[in-house]
């Protein structure tokens, strides 16, 4: 018999009658927070579990960006990257907002866990020759109905959590039903079918929107993740460059790598000033404006990554002109990134500063016409780097007072 008293379900916690029962045997142990019902509990970070996670996605992540493997890619190619991109997201940050929910932590949520983790390892091997291969939507379909049953499993603990995960398990269960059907499908329909099932998902949370402000994230465990997979991201960079270096690289191709190792620093020195001020903190409630905003920013550091790797690739290769596509690519990775930012700081405060607009068209300006002026490899990359670092100087000096309270209005 399991009962719920009031006091208890402010901490989240299950008691049952009866006496103790086995580790793995009991109904979850949860962590439920109500937004008219204060919480104390203690500050939640990352489990050990939700890093070796992460650690099959950074595969599928690497899998996906390497699908572009000219400087020059087709439109075509693009379109499935980012759609690659988007499967692998939302199979990652769906499994993030039921542990920063509910993070029963058990035999049977292990389990669950380790079982999405063979699914993320199918995608991260199918992604490489989808929609011909099926390891890609049966890889997918094995993350989501993993969690379509952990939600099962927390459906009845309370009445908010059982219309919250009802609105998940009809949404995302439809979803899921798109993809099954593609398994039987002829292979040019497989991504209609994809695509159609990945829209209903994304839907999803925002039609549940008014009951997930009931059971609000963790106000420090969702930005911790989301930042994690942001690192991962970075850290895909990294590997773009490690892997265009040869064993006895040249002098300009050392040089390069060193250049373009300055931008990504960049970007991780803004970000990660701006997560640990805390200023999303009090505004977070549900998580979705925010973690949209991640997806995003995610997109363009995949993108970045892959344009830097090229550029190194062609200052390799002797070239002294970078393609044109791969210059105006390069500037919306960097163009999307500085939006992102002002996306991040908006869902956080509310509003943005007149003068953190004005540093964003600073910065937009300059990157742009760098990026598509100059053709000059080393040139570009000398320009570039020196323009981001500057940005990053006065964005995260600026956050920095946000969070201190040093600006208070806009």
């Amino acid at each position: 018999m399991t009962w719920w008293h009031p006091a208890d379900e402010r901490r989240g916690r299950i008691s049952r009658v009866g006496g103790a029962v086995p580790i793995g045997l009991s109904r979850p142990r949860l962590r439920l927070r109500e937004t008219e019902l204060p919480v104390e509990q203690d500050e939640r970070h990352a489990t050990w579990l939700e890093l070796f996670f992460d650690l099959v996605f950074a595969l599928a992540l690497a899998t996906v960006q390497n699908r572009l493997d000219t400087p020059t890619p087709h439109f075509g190619d693009l379109v499935a990257t980012f759609g690659l991109y988007a499967v692998v997201w939302l199979a990652w940050v769906g499994q993030a907002f039921y542990d920063t929910r509910f993070d029963p932590d058990d035999f049977y949520h292990r389990l669950a866990v380790l079982v999405t983790m063979v699914g993320a390892g199918a995608m991260a091997i199918g992604a490489a020759s989808p929609p011909h291969t099926l390891l890609l939507p049966i890889g997918y379909i094995v993350v989501r109905l993993s969690l379509l049953l952990l939600y099962l499993r927390v459906r009845h603990t309370t009445p908010i959590t059982h219309r919250l995960t009802s609105i998940y398990l009809i949404g995302f269960g439809i979803g899921v039903l798109f993809w099954v059907g593609s398994l039987a499908a002829p292979v040019s329909l497989r991504p209609v079918l994809w695509a159609i099932g990945l829209m209903i998902e994304f839907l999803t949370p925002w039609l549940g929107r008014s009951w997930e402000s009931r059971i609000p994230v963790d106000a420090r465990h969702l930005p911790e993740r989301l930042g994690q997979f942001t690192i991962i991201l970075l850290g895909t960079t990294l590997t773009d460059l490690r892997d265009v270096i040869t064993p006895r690289p040249p002098v300009e191709v050392v040089t390069a790598a060193g250049v373009a190792l300055i931008i990504p620093a960049a970007v991780w020195w803004v970000y990660t000033t701006f997560v640990t001020t805390g200023m999303a903190l009090p505004r977070l409630s549900a998580g979705l404006a925010y973690s949209y905003v991640h997806s995003i920013l995610g997109a363009a550091l995949l993108l970045l990554g892959w344009a830097l790797g090229e550029i190194l690739g062609q200052v390799n290769a002797h070239a002294t002109d970078l393609p044109d596509r791969l210059r105006v690519l390069l500037a919306l990775a960097l163009d999307t990134w500085i939006v992102c930012g002002l996306g991040l700081q908006w869902v956080s405060l509310g509003y943005v500063t007149r003068y953190r607009l004005l540093v964003a068209l600073t910065g937009l300006a300059p990157m742009t016409l760098i990026t598509l002026l100059v053709s000059d490899p080393l040139t570009l990359l000398g320009l570039l780097a020196a323009t981001v670092v500057g940005y990053a100087i006065l964005v995260s000096r600026h956050i920095a007072r946000l969070g201190n309270g040093g600006t208070t209005g806009p």
